[in-house]
């Protein structure tokens, strides 16, 4: 990641954040059917469908940090956050009958992007189901 402030680099972090989060999630066994899906009540990231339980829709909620310093990225998530992601999943259901998967679980993925090295991934499952 460059150097820069602002939006533009915020952006562009949580864009890497969601790439890194979505290879990993595929390395996991995980099929990626939407990104950045957005209506009037807010945005989900990530919705994955799992190769040994496609009946189940994986809502995917991504934290990309470049500092632990006000702790890590998954900590962001609130109870309340995740329950507004669960109510959205079912708001994408309602827009994707295509897709008739009777069971929906929230997962967090956690993205921590050092000065140096590698991301640090945490993939926190089912933080609501």
């Amino acid at each position: 990641m460059g150097a820069g402030t602002g939006p533009a680099r915020h952006r562009a972090v949580g864009e890497y954040g969601e790439r890194v989060a979505a290879r990993h999630l595929e390395a996991a066994g995980l099929r990626i059917i939407d990104r950045n899906w957005r209506c009037r009540h807010g945005e989900i990231d990530l919705v994955a469908v799992s190769a040994d339980d496609p009946a189940t829709v994986v809502v995917v909620e991504v934290k990309t940090r470049t500092t632990d310093a006000f702790g890590s990225p998954v900590e962001q998530i609130t109870y309340r956050k995740a329950a507004r992601l669960r109510r959205l999943a079912g708001l994408w259901l309602a827009e994707h009958p295509e897709v008739t998967s009777p069971l929906v679980r929230v997962d967090v993925v956690g993205v921590l992007v050092p000065r140096w090295g590698a991301p640090v991934v945490d993939h926190l499952e089912a933080v609501l189901s």
